[in-house]
């Protein structure tokens, strides 16, 4: 049987030693082992847009500023154009999120800011703040002096 491996291997291009149990070791004294110097780097993380867009101060002179309350406390302010549409700034938390407007089929008044996941959806009757990378509501049942003179109008007495 050995011989039989021992063609089988040197017809495959294989090398087997023949004696089983004997390890082929070398002493330690024979090996070395080599150290290569370890080259640290340091790489310079570039500025990100979002450290940029955080540490800008966003000019809202000119702006007309809406001020919502929410159900449980929640606030913030939106400011915009009143012949450009295109886009907000919403403020949120203390931070200023410049928001595009995004089209809807509904008509609705839709406003994302991409970068950190904010959508603000805003309908006659009342307006909501999503956070759409984790998937939930920031602020929901939020008006503004208009919409809550509105709906109070609307309630029958």
């Amino acid at each position: 049987m050995q011989k039989f491996l021992a063609a089988f291997f040197v017809i495959a291009g294989f090398s087997v030693p023949l004696t089983y149990g004997v390890a082929q070791a070398t002493p330690a004294s024979k090996t070395k082992t080599v150290k290569k110097p370890v080259k640290k780097t340091v790489k310079k993380t570039p500025v990100s847009e979002n450290s940029q867009k955080e540490t800008e101060v966003v000019n809202v002179a000119g702006l007309t500023g809406s001020h919502y309350n929410c159900e449980l406390g929640n606030q913030f302010t939106v400011y915009k154009k009143s012949d450009d549409p295109s886009y907000i700034n919403l403020q949120w938390r203390n931070k200023m999120h410049r928001m595009l407007r995004t089209a809807t089929t509904t008509g609705a008044d839709r406003y994302e800011d991409r970068q950190t996941g904010l959508v603000w959806i805003n309908i006659p009757a009342k307006s909501m703040l999503l956070d759409i990378k984790k998937g939930s509501q920031l602020a929901n049942e939020c008006r503004n002096p208009e919409q809550r003179k509105a709906l109070a109008a609307a309630k029958p007495n």
